[in-house]
């Protein structure tokens, strides 16, 4: 419990002696003020000290208190009062039954007492009390409010506590994703060209091979950019780092030294970051399949600008087995367009090749 929670609960209690100490001397019967009266004016606000660990306790003492207190004939000081800061307590820790449940007893047993005592049943129940319920009923009230809004702070910041753990696993798949499709695309490009130097090697062909070798180095160099950017993005996005984007700007680094066929169809123009992400993504996964499983075939890319959308349809040659179904390239390439509203389809065509396509929704961007 922190300094300004013992100091409420000070306050409390020092408000509870005051208003009990007060009604003690006002003494509405005229006669003599017994020191002990004040005495329980003190225990009743003593008692505020365990309001918060011990509730319950706190109410079931003061109205056994206040029972004794009056057991005894010291002056009227009424019910409210001495038992409000208690009952309020016992609503503000969830324990709604025990302070109803109290207030009840209290009532009832005060009234049959006082009646049975003589006093003027039309003053004690026209008056004294409907505003001693409503006290207490103001107290209950108050407390139990101010309990249901803890809860309600507790699960908001249990919900966002969770969404952001939420987010941070969505932005930790997005990773891995990035992380396969960027390191995927490149063992290819590099396998496949090593293999070609190799060859030129063979055949005593040092241009061809020199020219090879370029490329395996052009892609290494492009995988370690692409994964700086990715960091830089991560360590924050106000550096305006980005993952790669571009679907027709950075083409050319997918095809390069691979026989891809490249179809434009409809007007280029803009597209949405995440659009834009997404479907380099998708023909990078694509064309490293094609090249795993069917190294040296023709691939036919054609990109799509369509009113709403983007379409995206890589094609090989001869049928090539993509990774399988729970693969994390095919699966990744779902999930991204998923997320979207797109719709990704991949497996043979009816002319024997093997055909991925993708429709992303694309409007259009200033």
């Amino acid at each position: 419990m922190g300094p300004h929670a013992r100091w409420t609960d000070v306050g409390l209690g020092v408000a509870t002696v005051a208003v009990v100490g007060a009604a003690v001397t006002a003494n509405v019967r005229g006669d003599g003020t017994p020191a002990v009266a004040y005495l329980f004016a003190v225990g009743f606000g003593a008692l505020m000290w365990v309001r918060r660990s011990q509730p319950v306790l706190a109410l079931v003492a003061s109205g056994i208190g206040l029972l004794g207190y009056y057991a005894l004939g010291l002056p009227p000081i009424g019910l409210a009062l001495p038992v409000g800061a208690a009952l309020y307590s016992a609503a503000e820790a969830g324990r709604l039954r025990w302070a109803v449940g109290s207030a009840a007893a209290l009532v009832v047993i005060s009234s049959v007492a006082r009646t049975l005592g003589g006093e003027d049943p039309g003053y004690l129940y026209a008056y004294e009390l409907p505003t001693t319920v409503a006290v207490m009923a103001a107290v209950i009230v108050l407390g139990d409010g101010v309990h249901t809004r803890r809860l309600w702070r507790a699960e908001v910041g249990a919900r966002l506590a969770e969404e952001a753990e939420r987010r941070v696993q969505h932005e930790r798949l997005a990773l891995a994703r990035d992380l396969h499709d960027v390191l995927a695309h490149t063992v290819s490009a590099v396998t496949l060209h090593a293999d070609v130097a190799a060859e030129a090697l063979d055949d005593g062909d040092p241009v061809a091979a020199r020219t090879a070798i370029g490329r395996v180095r052009q892609a290494s160099g492009g995988a370690a950019q692409e994964l700086r950017g990715t960091l830089a993005a991560l360590r924050s996005e106000a550096d305006g780092v980005s993952p790669p984007l571009g679907v027709l700007a950075r083409l050319g680094d997918l095809t390069a030294g691979a026989p891809v066929d490249l179809t434009v169809e409809g007007r280029e123009r803009p597209l949405p970051m995440v659009v834009d992400a997404t479907a380099y993504r998708v023909v990078q996964e694509a064309l490293t399949n094609a090249r795993r499983h069917a190294p040296g075939r023709a691939v036919r890319l054609t990109v799509s600008y369509r009113p709403a959308e983007i379409g995206l349809r890589i094609v090989n040659d001869t049928v090539a087995a993509p990774a399988g179904p729970h693969g994390y390239g095919l699966r990744g390439m779902r999930e991204r367009v998923g997320l979207l509203g797109g719709s990704l389809r991949a497996g043979p065509a009816p002319d024997g090749t093997f055909e991925v396509t993708a429709t992303l929704p694309a409007e259009a961007v200033a």
